[in-house]
C-alpha cells in the first residue's frame, strides 16, 4: 500500500491545523479529561509522550532545536481534510506542535506554514493504516503501552480483523492477541490499584506482557496468588528489573523464596534461590571471558541434537527454554549497545 496514493504535498497553515487527540502516544496522558483538554495538558501531553523514542529517535528537546536549526522539516507531516473542512493531524502532532511553540517566540521565523502531505476525506480504516505503518513499524514508533492501546482499539472497538491488523502492521496474530492481552490486564488490574491516574506508569507494562506467558500465570494460580497481588508486585517494585518477571515460577516454586520475594523483592528472591542451589557446579564458567561464552553457545547450538531441539519445542516454559531466552534477549540489547543489527 502507497500511505500516500492521491495526496498533495503542501505548504499547509499552522493555524488550520487540528491536532489528533486521539493519538495513542499522547491519548494516555489526556484520559483524565472527559473532552476538551487544556492547551497545557496537551503540550505537557506530547512532550512526555515524546519523551524518549523506543528506536532510539530523538526526545522533544531535541526534536524542537533540530527544526529550530534547520529551520523546518526534512519530513512533512501528514493531514487528512475531513467532511468539515479541518485539517487533522494523523502524523505529525508532535512537530506540528512544535512549529506552532516557534511560532509564537519567533513571529518573524518560517513557521507559519509546515510541509504536510494532504488527504481528502480519507475513510477510518486508511486513517488507522497510515497511522500503523508510521507509528508500529516505522521509524517513530510509539511507545509499547500505545501500541498494545490502539491495537486495542483497533480490535475491540472498531472490530478489525487479525489478520487486517497483521497485514497493517506484520508480525503475527499471536503477538497481536498478548499485547492486547497485556494492555487489558494492565487496565483491569494495574489501574485501579493506583491511588490516582497520574501515577500510572505506561513504562510498566512490559511486565503484563511476560504475564502472558502460560507458566508465569500457571506459577501464580499454584501459590495462590492472582493479577490483582502480580499488579501490586509490579506497581510496589517487588519485580525489578521488570524482566525478573520471568522468574517467577522459580521464585513461587519455594515457600523460603517467596517469602523473601514478598518481603524485599525479586532481586533478594533470586539470591537467595542461588544460595539454595549451592556453587556452579563448573566453577571456570565464572572465570570465561564473554567472548569464549558466546563462542562455546555458537558451537553448542550448532551442534544441538534433534532430540534436545524437540523437548525444547514441546517444553517452551520449561526452566532450560526460559534461561535460553533470558540469555537471547541479554545478547540482542548488547548487540544492540555495541552497534550491531539484531535483526
Amino acid at each position: 500500500m502507497n500511505e500516500h496514493a492521491g495526496a498533495i504535498f503542501k505548504m499547509l497553515s499552522i493555524d488550520k491545523i487540528t491536532l489528533d487527540l486521539e493519538n495513542p502516544r499522547i491519548a494516555k496522558w489526556l484520559e483524565m479529561y472527559e473532552e476538551n483538554p487544556p492547551v497545557e495538558q496537551i503540550a505537557l501531553a506530547l512532550r512526555t509522550g515524546s519523551s524518549q523514542d523506543d528506536t532510539g529517535g530523538p526526545s522533544y528537546h531535541s526534536l524542537k532545536q533540530s527544526i529550530q536549526t534547520n529551520r523546518g522539516l526534512i519530513h512533512p507531516i501528514i493531514v487528512n481534510k475531513d467532511e468539515d473542512g479541518k485539517y487533522v493531524v494523523i502524523e505529525g502532532n508532535t512537530r506540528t506542535y512544535i512549529y506552532s511553540e516557534l511560532k509564537e517566540n519567533d513571529p518573524s521565523g518560517p513557521w507559519s506554514t509546515i510541509p504536510a502531505m494532504i488527504h481528502n476525506s480519507l475513510p477510518k480504516t486508511e486513517v488507522d493504516a497510515i497511522r500503523l505503518q508510521a507509528h508500529l513499524v516505522g521509524t517513530r514508533e510509539w511507545d509499547p503501552y500505545s501500541k498494545a492501546k490502539y491495537l486495542y482499539v483497533l480490535r475491540n472497538q472498531k472490530h478489525l480483523t487479525f489478520s487486517q491488523i497483521v497485514d497493517f502492521c506484520g508480525g503475527s496474530k499471536r503477538v497481536v492477541q498478548n499485547l492486547i492481552d497485556a494492555y487489558i490486564d494492565m487496565e483491569k488490574y494495574y489501574r485501579p490499584i493506583l491511588d490516582s491516574s497520574q501515577d500510572f506508569d505506561p513504562s510498566r507494562f512490559s511486565a503484563f506482557v511476560e504475564l502472558q506467558r502460560s507458566n508465569i500465570t500457571d506459577a501464580l494460580l499454584s501459590a495462590k496468588f492472582d493479577k490483582t497481588d502480580f499488579s501490586r508486585w509490579v506497581h510496589s517494585k517487588k519485580l525489578y528489573p521488570l524482566n525478573t518477571v520471568r522468574k517467577l515460577p522459580l521464585i513461587l516454586s519455594e515457600d523460603s523464596v517467596t517469602d523473601v520475594f514478598l518481603r524485599s523483592g525479586a532481586q533478594q528472591a533470586l539470591k537467595e534461590l542461588d544460595r539454595l542451589s549451592g556453587p556452579t557446579p563448573d566453577s571456570a564458567l565464572k572465570d570465561a571471558s564473554l567472548d569464549q561464552l558466546a563462542n562455546e553457545i555458537s558451537k553448542r547450538i550448532s551442534a544441538i541434537q534433534y532430540e534436545d531441539l524437540k523437548k525444547l519445542r514441546n517444553q517452551k516454559d520449561s526452566p532450560e527454554a526460559m534461561v535460553i531466552y533470558d540469555a537471547k534477549d541479554a545478547l540482542v540489547e548488547l548487540c544492540d549497545d555495541i552497534g550491531f543489527d539484531s535483526e
